[in-house]
């Protein structure tokens, strides 16, 4: 159980972060710049130099390696760089962020929302905005902005085979309004079309439905044995017993076989499409 009691924390103001920034400024100091000489030289500005130094922000990976050049730090900012990242999402979801990254294959069955993975910017920032207790505005733009870097696993290669199953509900339902909801079919429908991408809907009508125990990820490595993810009111699970991962991945076959085949799946989202 990967939950955010068991995680170390890195969230904004703490953790990595904090010592990240702390290292930002000594070696800024080092050098005799100011913020804004020094945000001159990264392409930033003195007020996100400082929010940077103080873990208000969480740096990219760009800014560190230009940072560590800059202030010849000799590796050691770029040494932080991959602990950095995984700061950007919520302590539940950081060790499933990195398997996700290195999957060869991902195979997905939702039932309330539409994946991450799939997920438009303004869908991403309608679910945020709607999380309770609310999120602060710095923490919903940095976790669009981690969401939306997720999805250049769709630009890959060699490119890994990505399934993803939606219960009907998923598509139906306007969350963010129907610009929002409009945008994000729209969305699915290209990205179905990519040759390593296979999208199908579960329609309301199946007396029959294995996937009544609800939504799980399976992902294979690159090297090693495929596991699962679960997650939950902010609380995951990784499956890595084998005999558990086979009885899901043997679960997600039938979910596929009853659900409609991706070109009727493509169809049904265009005829939703055309609906309204």
């Amino acid at each position: 159980m990967d939950d955010e009691a068991q995680q170390p924390e890195y969230e904004v103001g703490t953790g990595v972060l904090y010592v990240f920034g702390r290292q930002l400024k000594l070696f800024r100091e080092r050098a005799g710049l100011d913020r804004a000489r020094f945000g001159s030289l990264t392409g930033y500005s003195a007020s996100t130099i400082a929010s940077f130094e103080q873990a208000r922000r969480i740096p990219p990976p760009k800014f560190i390696d230009q940072a560590d050049e800059v202030l010849q730090a000799g590796g050691i900012l770029t040494a932080s760089k991959e602990e950095v990242a995984r700061a950007q999402y919520p302590a539940f979801f950081r060790d499933a962020a990195k398997l996700e990254a290195e999957a060869v294959e991902l195979f997905v069955y939702e039932t309330h929302v539409v994946n991450g993975l799939l997920q438009t910017e303004e869908y991403t920032r309608a679910l945020l905005g709607m999380r309770r207790p609310l999120l602060d505005e710095a923490t919903i733009e940095q976790r669009v902005a981690a969401r939306l870097a997720r999805q250049e696993i769709f630009d890959r290669w060699p490119a890994p085979l990505l399934s993803f199953v939606m219960e009907e509900p998923v598509l139906r339902r306007p969350l963010g309004g129907e610009q929002v909801w409009r945008g994000q079919l729209e969305q699915m429908f290209l990205l179905g079309q990519k040759r390593n991408v296979e999208l199908q809907v579960m329609p309301l009508d199946r007396e029959d439905n294995a996937g009544v125990d609800g939504a799980f990820t399976l992902l294979m490595p690159k090297q090693g044995q495929q596991v699962a993810y679960m997650e939950a009111q902010g609380r995951s699970t990784l499956v890595t017993e084998r005999d558990a991962v086979q009885a899901l991945s043997a679960r997600y076959g039938i979910i596929r076989a009853q659900a409609l085949t991706p070109s009727e799946s493509l169809a049904f989202i265009e005829k939703l499409l055309g609906e309204r």
